[in-house]
């Protein structure tokens, strides 16, 4: 497993649990070891997670929230409209991610948690300033998105996969 893959899974393991999770059980899961989990949370804290320690493992901040990545493909003009499908469903748009050939894994944290503020996201992008992270992969990219549970995660990839959205991988 790549440690991205890893950070991923890690991710998802705290936003599924309100327990705490000892840094040794991740090391055993993973077959890593200790210290590999504490430069991966790092990572994930660097990537702006609120991830807590605790002495009796770590938490995800803010509740226990579930976790899942989606990769997905569509034009500009079509980014709120993906927005709304995930944020109407009770998701929240964590980030964005490509992987570029050349530069590996480029992310941007997004925290996407209402129509306004996918609205604000898209006036940015196409007033021409910068240029979204999709546009490196002709319209390819992941988002993190977090929700209070799997069924909301579940509706979402339901409605991304129905609007055309959805890229299985």
């Amino acid at each position: 497993m790549k440690s991205a893959e890893r950070r991923k899974e890690i991710l998802s393991l705290l936003g599924n649990t309100s327990s705490p999770i000892p840094a040794g059980v991740l090391s055993e899961k993973f077959a890593v070891s200790r210290q590999v989990i504490v430069q991966d949370i790092a990572l994930l804290r660097a990537n702006g997670f609120d991830v807590i320690s605790t002495n009796r493992g770590y938490l995800l901040g803010g509740g226990a929230r579930a976790v899942r990545v989606f990769k997905c493909r569509h034009r500009l003009d079509e980014l709120v409209e993906e927005a709304e499908l995930i944020i109407g469903r009770g998701g929240r748009i964590e980030d964005v991610f490509v992987n570029h050939r050349v530069y590996g894994r480029i992310s941007a944290r997004l925290d996407l948690i209402t129509r306004t503020h996918a609205e604000e996201l898209h006036r940015s992008l196409v007033s021409g300033a910068s240029k979204p992270l999709m546009s490196v992969t002709d319209g390819y990219h992941y988002h993190t998105v977090s929700a209070d549970g799997e069924g909301a995660l579940d509706d979402i990839e339901l409605a991304l996969r129905a609007r055309g959205f959805l890229i299985e991988i």
